[in-house]
């Protein structure tokens, strides 16, 4: 499948890999400000091992799929539109894996719909509460800034979109130049940038918790990241009541782009572990 609707929005997909009957699945979710490529190398990579890989470009990031007003962009819509890509799909068990706000969204997914979730791969985000607990214990606050100013309206917008200074933002985070400079390009889209903030802006609303996690959890994060304090990672642990696994990896924020390979055994692991229970 190429695409998929929802409530007459129109979601971009990438799938690869097999398409059979009991064959693994696994659906890949981006962060801000990235897209679907986030993950090419994880879906090729996974596809040649008989994954079959889902992965789409979000709300706000797909074209047909940039609502007006910041509710739309609220929690429980984001995850509303995993589960329907699932189904879509025709896949009614996936190892999830996401990184930064896709992340978020693969947290509230596994807490919320466990049924639908075999395994979780965390990519840089630590799990919502840890996270919220820490803004007021840690440096989390400090490192979060952003997340306040995005509550600004037009002004974000119009900043980074300005002489090419998101490009610039993300490359002085460790993401390689091609990269940003696609990122920046597809953020000047008409309205793609306002939307992606208004996952941001969206926050403030308020709405169903995320809760305790009891599928499997692997937690991948790069010990440069600058976004998440140690006690953030830290704090994810006490947040999963099923199987726990943490790796620190030698990088910044970027997981999937940078460490495709570590991204890649950790749900082949998860797939051979469902495998030999299932056996």
């Amino acid at each position: 499948m190429e695409a998929y609707e929802r409530s007459g929005l129109h979601f971009d997909v990438t799938d690869v890999g097999p398409d059979l009957p009991g064959a693994p699945a696994a659906l890949c979710l981006h962060g801000f400000p990235q897209d679907r490529s986030a993950f090419d190398d994880v879906a090729h990579r996974l596809a040649g091992r008989g994954v079959r890989v889902l992965a789409p470009d979000q709300r706000g990031y797909s074209p047909g799929a940039r609502p007006r007003g910041r509710r739309a962009y609220a929690l429980p819509e984001l995850v509303a539109d995993a589960v329907a890509l699932l189904d879509a799909a025709g896949v009614h068990r996936a190892h999830v894996v996401g990184h930064d706000w896709g992340g978020v969204v693969a947290w509230a997914l596994a807490a919320w719909h466990p049924e639908r979730v075999a395994s979780l791969t965390a990519l840089s985000q630590a799990h919502p509460a840890a996270m919220g607990a820490a803004v007021r214990t840690s440096s989390q606050g400090l490192r979060s800034w952003y997340v306040a100013a995005f509550q600004l309206p037009v002004l974000p917008e119009l900043v980074l979109l300005r002489r090419g200074v998101l490009e610039r933002l993300l490359v002085r985070s460790e993401l390689p130049e091609h990269l940003a400079r696609r990122y920046a390009e597809r953020a000047a889209e008409p309205g793609r940038l306002s939307a992606a903030i208004g996952w941001y802006r969206a926050l403030p609303l308020g709405g169903r918790s995320v809760g305790r996690v009891v599928v499997p959890v692997t937690y991948l994060h790069g010990w440069r990241d600058p976004f998440y304090a140690p006690a953030t990672v830290l704090g994810t642990a006490g947040h999963v009541g099923g199987p726990y696994g943490r790796r620190t990896l030698d990088t910044g924020h970027w997981v999937p782009e940078q460490e495709p390979g570590a991204v890649v055994d950790a749900v082949l692991a998860h797939v051979a572990t469902e495998v030999a229970d299932a056996g």
